[in-house]
């Protein structure tokens, strides 16, 4: 099979699809590898590295679509590149649909076959390719709402980790799955005070076995959200419903009943976001503010490391493109259901339930 790479052009995102050790894996399974030239140098790997890994450099992005059987990207195309798709491509990304009608309808039209890394699943019921940026953003989620908590960019000028004789910063995480428990990890480290809410007492319980004393756990009523939101320096949205859009748990109530300088992190934004206030930014404008609430909603947050994200993006997607390579995607998913379950659009159908719930679209 041909692979192609092209450059992202989503604002301020370095990543690319494939490393030049992913490159040489595919070319040693006999497959041609066509890289866009320059796709690599946001994260330092060059034009020769590719090369010397066995893939050919293309000018641009048309001529990568053009050549290439399947296209291996990191981000959702932009309205260019769908344009570039056709019936027989295999689109193998990131697409978050649910919160996308524009870029779902126009997957649709291409006829393209269209997998995406945030719903393939693994046999424990968990999202192998969703879990190393989810680890990213939620270790990022931390660093970022402790800049915006400076008294320079606009925050309460708060320490999240105190120093003695202060008390420390609260913060509040909604969600205690992968990306929640990586920004616990890190506010526990900077010695804040941390309470995770989760909807599940399973999944507490095990949090409470994990953290111990370090953090507070509490079921995610409405009435505990609001009461936690209301007393936090940092709120981080951490929630994750597969495929579907993010519900919206904190309300523009509950935003103007925190204190001003306060921040909010919306790790959930790719979906939708999970506060009642949030609409995506960038990395170039990142943030906003409500009711005096400092808002870091960009939609691309491991974009920002793009380098650690492409690495641990790229041992996480090997398998999965060498599998779709090597037997072809019809027989790649079909050999496979947890591959299969990424599959969001064929043939101008939409697969996916909760997406077509959440656009009001047919279901293929």
């Amino acid at each position: 099979m041909r692979v192609g790479v092209p450059t992202e052009i989503k604002n301020n995102e370095y990543r690319v699809g494939l490393t030049p050790a992913a490159v040489a894996e595919l070319t040693r399974a006999g497959h041609e590898v066509v890289v866009q030239s320059g796709a690599g140098l946001g994260v330092d790997f060059t034009d020769s590295a590719y090369v010397a890994a066995g893939a050919a450099i293309l000018p641009d992005a048309a001529a990568v679509f053009e050549a290439a059987e399947m296209i291996v990207k990191v981000k959702e195309p932009q309205a260019v590149e769908v344009a570039m798709l056709r019936p027989g491509h295999v689109l193998f990304t990131y697409l978050h649909l649910a919160a996308d009608k524009p870029q779902t309808e126009g997957l649709m039209a291409s006829g393209a076959t269209c997998i995406a890394y945030e719903t393939v699943t693994a046999p424990d019921g968990t999202l192998p390719l969703l879990k190393p940026m989810s680890e990213v953003a939620g270790r990022m989620s931390v660093q970022c709402g402790a800049h915006y908590l400076e008294k320079h960019q606009g925050g309460r000028g708060v320490l999240l980790g105190g120093v003695p004789g202060v008390e420390p910063g609260k913060v509040v995480i909604l969600g205690g799955g992968v990306a929640g428990v990586n920004a616990a990890q890190m506010a526990v480290g900077l010695r804040a005070d941390v309470t995770i809410l989760d909807i599940s007492n399973r999944r507490l319980a095990e949090l409470d076995m994990v953290f111990g004393n370090q953090i507070r756990t509490a079921f995610a009523s409405s009435a505990a959200i609001a009461d936690a939101v209301a007393g936090a320096d940092l709120v981080i949205g951490a929630v994750l419903v597969p495929g579907a859009a993010a519900p919206k748990l904190v309300t523009r109530a509950m935003i103007a009943s925190m204190r001003p300088g306060t921040v909010v992190v919306d790790i959930a934004i790719d979906q939708g976001g999970c506060f009642e206030t949030s609409h995506a930014t960038t990395h170039e404008d990142p943030v906003f503010v409500v009711d005096g609430v400092i808002h870091y909603c960009v939609a691309n947050m491991p974009g920002a490391v793009a380098r650690t994200s492409t690495m641990a993006l790229g041992n996480a997607t090997l398998p999965f493109v060498l599998k779709l390579a090597n037997m072809g995607a019809d027989a790649a998913m079909a050999a496979d259901p947890h591959l299969a379950a990424g599959l969001n659009v064929s043939g101008g159908k939409l697969h996916i339930p909760a997406v077509a719930e959440a656009l009001g679209l047919p279901l293929g």
